[in-house]
C-alpha cells in the first residue's frame, strides 16, 4: 500500500497559513519546526499534521503563486475528503474565508474549493456514498 504522507508547501506568512489551516483540522497539531537553509536561503519551517499526514509549511519563498486561470504547469489543487463538508466551511467563514467556487453537482458527493492565504487551491470533498462506481462518476 502506498498513501500519501505530507504536502511540502511554501509559503508567505506562515502563522497566516497556519490558521487557514488549523481551521481546516481543528484535530491536527504543530508537530516540529525550525529553521533551516534551502540551496543557501535561510528558511523557518513547520509540520502540521497527526501521527501519519501532515503539511509542512516554509517561509521565505520568492514571488507569487501559478495562475490558477492560466495554463502553466505546477499544481492547480490539492484535495481533502471530509465527512463534514459543511463543518470545514463554517470553521473558514470564521476566519474569513468564503468558498472560492463549488464542484459541479453529482448526487453522489459534493466539493467546494478555497484559495489558501498563498494562492493554492484547495478542494474539499463529502462523499454521498461508499460504493466507487458511484463515488468515481464522471459522466
Amino acid at each position: 500500500m502506498i498513501q500519501l504522507e505530507h504536502i511540502n508547501l511554501v509559503v508567505n506568512d506562515i502563522p497566516k497559513s497556519l490558521a487557514f489551516y488549523q481551521a481546516i483540522f481543528p484535530h491536527w497539531q504543530v508537530r516540529g519546526g525550525g529553521e533551516a537553509s534551502w540551496h543557501g536561503k535561510p528558511r523557518n519551517w513547520v509540520h502540521f499534521g497527526d501521527d501519519y499526514q501532515y503539511l509542512s509549511l516554509n517561509d521565505n519563498g520568492e514571488g507569487e503563486n501559478r495562475n490558477l486561470s492560466g495554463h502553466q504547469i505546477g499544481l492547480a489543487h490539492f484535495a481533502f475528503v471530509t465527512h463534514d463538508l459543511q463543518g470545514v466551511i463554517d470553521r473558514l467563514k470564521i476566519i474569513g474565508y468564503g468558498v472560492d467556487k463549488e464542484g459541479a453537482d453529482n448526487p453522489y458527493r459534493e466539493n467546494v474549493y478555497y484559495i489558501d492565504p498563498d494562492g493554492y487551491e484547495v478542494e474539499f470533498v463529502q462523499y454521498k456514498s461508499d460504493v466507487p462506481s458511484q463515488r468515481n462518476q464522471y459522466d
